[in-house]
């Protein structure tokens, strides 16, 4: 009787495995859901022009996001990647108009953020300040940093061969869609076919089995954290050539929609989940949204709630799906 028990047991397991969908599939499927009901009640988000934009604030989104996805895989977090992009975009504004060189400007903005993130990765390993309490107070002297720096002042009008980062084409595709598919792909082949990768989830996941294999933890951090910064770096490049503009609040309002694309594609805050193709699709699914309230005529005002709305729901799913596997 006690074998019939286990195997009607384990077939009623294998049974619910069979009928669970997988996390990225589950969202692909509220993406699809998503694009359908904003099809219905709105002719123009069926429009080409809609759905480029939409590919290219996705983009920006997932650059920044990128980076911040290998922290979170390790159980950190990186909340100066905002601030991060507001003072690399100013000072790579400031150095194209004062110099006129795109080159010059590029590599500023690419070196300020790899700065910041080695900054933080000296914080959280060598003097091993909690990553909350290393990135947030980062994040408040980046912006007085910025602010001091730009004086008030705002710049605007750079050269055509700059904006196309942020506003050209190539190939019939938006540029900044074209440089996230090519980040989606390296990263992804770092996370999911080198060792390094492997250690970066086993990090997450089990913290003390990756100490006691042997892992070198503060080496990775480091890539990690260097990382995150290196994409906020790369990330303002596309924002200021977008906007044709930079002043010293110019990426305050970034750090929340890059964490909440991150939770929303099935990363864990906890660590050890999550992959970047997820995050890419966490980014379309939360700017579908925003510009859906856009076509909808719903207020601007209304955004930061409904961001801090789906940022709650995704960190409560997780935390009621690492209860159910724990079951």
């Amino acid at each position: 009787m006690k074998a019939r028990l286990i195997t009607a047991a384990e077939g009623s397991q294998r049974r619910n495995s069979a009928l669970r969908i997988s996390p990225l599939a589950a969202r692909f499927v509220v993406l699809l859901l998503l694009c359908v009901g904003l099809a219905t009640v709105s002719e123009s988000f069926v429009t080409s022009g809609n759905a480029l934009n939409i590919l290219r604030q996705a983009s920006l989104l997932f650059l920044l996001a990128s980076g911040l996805t290998l922290v979170i895989l390790t159980g950190g977090l990186d909340l100066s990647v905002g601030a991060n992009v507001g003072l690399a975009a100013c000072v790579a504004g400031v150095i194209i108009q004062s110099t006129g060189s795109v080159t010059l400007g590029v590599v500023a903005a690419l070196a300020c953020g790899t700065v910041v993130g080695l900054i933080n990765a000296t914080l959280v390993t060598v003097f091993r300040l909690p990553p909350f309490i290393a990135t947030y107070g980062m994040l408040w002297a980046l912006h007085g940093v910025t602010y001091a720096y730009m004086a008030g002042e705002s710049i605007h009008g750079f050269p055509p061969a700059f904006r196309a980062l942020g506003s050209g084409y190539l190939f019939g595709l938006p540029v900044p869609l074209l440089i996230a598919v090519a980040a989606l792909l390296a990263g992804s082949y770092l996370t999911m076919r080198t060792t390094r990768g492997q250690e970066i989830y086993l990090m997450g996941s089990s913290p003390e089995v990756a100490r006691l294999s042997g892992v070198p933890v503060g080496k990775r951090l480091f890539l990690v954290y260097t990382a995150s910064g290196l994409m906020a770096g790369l990330a303002a490049l596309v924002f200021l050539a977008r906007l044709n503009s930079a002043e010293g609040d110019i990426g305050e309002s970034l750090t929340l929609p890059a964490i909440a694309a991150v939770l929303l594609g099935g990363a864990s805050l906890f660590g050890g989940v999550g992959t970047l193709l997820g995050t890419a699709v966490g980014a379309v699914i939360l700017t579908l949204v925003l510009n859906g309230m856009n076509l909808l005529g719903i207020n601007a005002n209304w955004q930061p709630l409904v961001t801090g709305v789906v940022l709650l729901l995704a960190v409560v799913a997780d935390v009621i799906g690492r209860r159910g596997d724990t079951q």
